[in-house]
């Protein structure tokens, strides 16, 4: 990773996910990426519940590559190692429908906040 430049702010640190198209979407049979889309759902909801993944949706808009990012969500567990495990535990992520990345994501320090977080507390 770079080195973290010198700011005369702080930093907060979060766990980004990136959720790309997998290896096996196209092959899938249409009644098992539906099945593995409702899984996927259910697994994400289920990581917010647990204050794993603060926030996450789906990505909309014009195509620069041929297999563009298709989600996104941020974590706060302070471990892309921890955050990339549970993501790879996924159903969906696991049949190839979809294929995940964690980096780290740097933002000044209270620059974003999570009202549902906050309202699940």
């Amino acid at each position: 990773m770079a080195a973290t430049p010198r700011l005369d702010f702080a930093l907060d640190t979060y766990e980004c996910i990136v959720l790309y198209p997998g290896p096996s979407g196209r092959a899938l049979p249409d009644e098992t990426v539906q099945r593995l889309q409702a899984e996927h759902i259910q697994h994400m909801q289920a990581l917010q519940r647990r204050g794993i993944v603060l926030v996450d949706g789906s990505v909309d808009g014009p195509a620069r590559e041929p297999d563009p990012p298709i989600g996104f969500g941020l974590a706060r567990t302070g471990s892309v190692d921890d955050v990339r495990s549970v993501m790879e535990a996924d159903p969906a992520v696991q049949a190839g429908l979809y294929r995940v990345e964690v980096l780290t994501f740097l933002c000044p320090a209270g620059s974003l906040e999570f009202p549902l977080v906050k309202a699940q507390s």
